[in-house]
């Protein structure tokens, strides 16, 4: 999951093109990109990919976008959907679908309520 410096550097430059304020930090061999602490979006093996849920999912499927797959060919998937190259290159196409990421990220954050009790 190795990540060339001039690739994360682009991510990290077109998501500030598209107004947005993010910080990496490396992790696995790869790189999670925050947005206001929230996990949102990593890099592998020079590929972005954003957080999904069932809100923005059917976005990515209809695109043709495939899962981030940690093990390879491994059928194990994780929530992160592989960003478009095209959208990648166009911060305006960008910008909707990070913020979709960064919300599924902080719905993902929320506490829970258990209920129960009196």
């Amino acid at each position: 999951m190795s990540v060339s410096p001039s690739y994360q550097t682009f991510v990290l430059e077109q998501l500030s093109r598209c107004g947005l304020s993010v910080h990496s930090r490396s992790m696995f061999g790869g790189v999670g990109l925050y947005a206001d602490q929230l996990f949102f979006a990593l890099i592998a093996d020079d590929t972005l990919y954003f957080k999904v849920d069932d809100t923005n999912r059917p976005d990515f499927v209809a695109r043709g976008m495939g899962p981030f797959r940690p093990y390879g060919d491994s059928v194990e998937t994780m929530g992160y959907f592989r960003v478009a190259e095209e959208l990648l290159e166009d911060p305006e196409e960008l910008r909707p679908w990070a913020d979709k990421a960064i919300a599924v990220a902080r719905r993902a954050r929320r506490p829970t309520r258990r209920g129960g009790g009196a």
